[in-house]
């Protein structure tokens, strides 16, 4: 994690921030690559080693183990690349000058680091005097990975299934595992045993008697239940979660992994609180396990929590660092607006700078069976719907990263693809329940295809996954600026309407629960009313710290407090009906 920045850039798709770490890293920014699409990452390999004069001998698809060595190829050029345009930044200081000022000033205000440079360069000094204080301080940015623990999709060579080792998910972790880099692995969607037994192949993943490690477990988390779990569980393997990761359950971009009404508010607050707790009871496990193993046992070894979703100013982002004592923020949505930074072609980052609202919407389109955020009227929504008019739903799927189903074939199939749904509609006939899921492998993708040109016979419609945020940013920004909104605030940047983040995602609640109430009025089972009570008893508790919050901070939030008292006061009389509704609902089927 960067020594200097207080936020990090997340994963995006898996186009979006597939190339990030080469244009931010030298500025000390972390952002991570996803691991889902093996052939992304072997073109782009080729398209850097074409500009950097790099030999590439293509990794083709006829070996069992193609995509763990495409990507440990890719990660290798990325990080190669990474260090020879740092190195050449700090030691060419002369013609670089003004590029070393620009890292300087996208640090936040009050950087130690920050203000010693400025002390620096407002005395007579030599450039090579300010060379070797800027190698003694300075480091690029982490090039961090991010693994979806369940897209572990089972793979076969000539029409044999292969052991779990060659599965998606564990083909990446081996990967990254066998590569260069010094960074972390995120691991996202959930819990994977199996997956997480196969880490302890890797000694990179173990510590030393110092607690450093060299590739660094992190965890994407929605509450404080699910680290403990996770986090003892692989303690237990004598494995370290370097960093817990908050990801707010609806206000986030990509796929929406809802929490049972706990908001985002309360659960950062039971972090800073356990915090210390969290530590000492995982390491506990963790020497045991140890120790049993004859490993060597550090004296400690720390943990980080960071948070991500739905932050959109500086007052927020540092309201997160000083309140929830948080050591990164993360900042995806906005930076789809900063061409310097994401993969985005231009014609689907001019959809994002004009959506509002509506545009923006919380879909079932992703063949995971899991809510995922989408851009209405996407160019790939809109070849969706001409294939339905066609009489031809579904895609053809070469990627195959989300064929999970075994419903029409033993290797399995997708449910976004032509196959599936021509044999779906021949049971059950057509309806939105079939022809709704997309091809995300190549929808994800296809920005990249678009931007560099690339030749091929797949689709080009482009699938995108912005948080909700992004109805709230409307024009392109340059790296700098982003940089300087983070840490400043901009007017001009933000919607001056946006509601506060906690409060965006309060109602992005109140309309899920609204939405659980209808569904199980059709649908009621012997978990509905335990379900459905539970969802609200956390929902009200929330919003109690939330009035308790409001009224407790002082001049922190301002200009926004009297609209979040209203806020507040109008989800309280909603949760009173929902909770009347749910009683009468528990009445009615008994």
């Amino acid at each position: 994690m960067s020594l200097h920045h207080t936020f990090h850039i997340p994963v995006m798709g898996t186009a979006f921030t597939a190339e990030t770490p080469l244009r931010v890293a030298k500025y000390g920014i972390d952002s991570v690559i996803a691991l889902a699409d093996d052939v992304l990452l072997e073109r782009l390999r080729k398209i850097y080693s074409d500009e950097n004069d790099i030999t590439y001998l293509a990794i083709k698809n006829n070996t069992k183990d193609y995509r763990s060595n495409r990507i440990t190829a890719y990660l290798d050029m990325v990080n190669d690349l990474v260090s020879e345009k740092f190195d050449e930044f700090i030691t060419s200081t002369s013609s670089k000058f003004e590029e070393v000022k620009r890292y300087f000033e996208m640090l936040p205000d009050g950087s130690s680091i920050k203000d010693d440079f400025h002390e620096i360069i407002s005395k007579s000094f030599t450039f090579e005097d300010l060379s070797d204080w800027l190698k003694e301080n300075l480091s690029f940015g982490s090039i961090d990975v991010n693994i979806m623990t369940k897209v572990d999709k089972t793979n076969y060579f000539n029409k044999e299934e292969l052991p779990s080792e060659y599965n998606d998910a564990h083909a990446a972790l081996r990967g990254f595992a066998k590569s260069n880099l010094e960074s972390s692995v995120i691991f996202s969607a959930g819990m994977n045993p199996r997956l997480y037994g196969y880490i302890t192949q890797f000694e990179d993943f173990f510590p030393d008697e110092y607690g450093y490690i060299k590739k660094k477990i992190v965890l994407k988390v929605s509450d404080f239940r699910s680290a403990v779990i996770q986090g003892k569980f692989l303690a237990k393997k004598g494995l370290w979660i370097s960093e817990y990761r908050i990801e707010s359950g609806l206000n986030c971009g990509g796929h929406a992994f809802a929490t049972d009404g706990y908001l985002m508010g309360p659960i950062l607050a039971e972090f800073k609180d356990r915090r210390q707790e969290l530590i000492d009871e995982t390491f506990e496990v963790c020497k045991g396990a140890l120790e049993n193993e004859g490993r060597i046992v550090p004296k400690s070894l720390p943990i980080k929590v960071t948070a991500q979703g739905g932050v959109a100013t500086s007052e927020e982002h540092n309201f997160l660092i000083n309140e929830y004592n948080l050591d990164s923020v993360g900042w995806g949505t906005p930076f789809l607006l900063v061409p310097e930074v994401t993969t985005v072609d231009s014609t689907t980052r001019k959809q994002l700078q004009e959506a509002k609202e509506k545009d923006l919407y919380l879909s079932s389109v992703s063949p995971l069976g899991v809510p995922f955020n989408n851009l209405r009227d996407s160019s790939k929504d809109i070849e969706k719907e001409q294939k339905i008019a066609d009489g031809k739903p579904g895609s053809p799927c070469p990627r195959k990263f989300l064929a999970l189903s075994n419903e029409y074939g033993t290797e399995g199939v997708c449910t976004a693809s032509r196959l599936y749904q021509k044999n779906k509609i021949e049971e059950q006939g057509i309806s939105v329940d079939i022809t709704e899921k997309s091809c995300l492998c190549m929808g994800l993708a296809a920005t990249a295809v678009i931007n560099y040109g690339i030749e091929n016979r797949e689709s080009k419609a482009v699938s995108i996954c912005p948080g909700p945020n992004m109805a709230y940013f409307n024009k392109e920004l340059s790296l700098k600026d982003m940089s300087y909104h983070i840490y400043h605030d901009d007017n001009g940047i933000v919607r001056e309407d946006r509601p506060n983040m906690f409060i965006n995602e309060l109602n992005m609640y109140l309309t899920y629960l609204s939405k659980k109430i209808e569904e199980h009025k059709v649908d009621w089972t012997k978990r509905s009313y335990r379900y459905l009570n539970t969802f609200s008893e956390n929902m009200n508790n929330g919003i109690s710290y939330y009035n308790k919050m409001f009224s407790s901070i002082g001049p922190t939030f301002s200009g926004v407090k009297d609209n979040a008292n209203k806020s507040l006061n109008k989800a309280m009389e909603s949760m009173k009906r929902m909770g009347q509704e749910i009683a009468i609902l528990k009445e009615e089927n008994q």
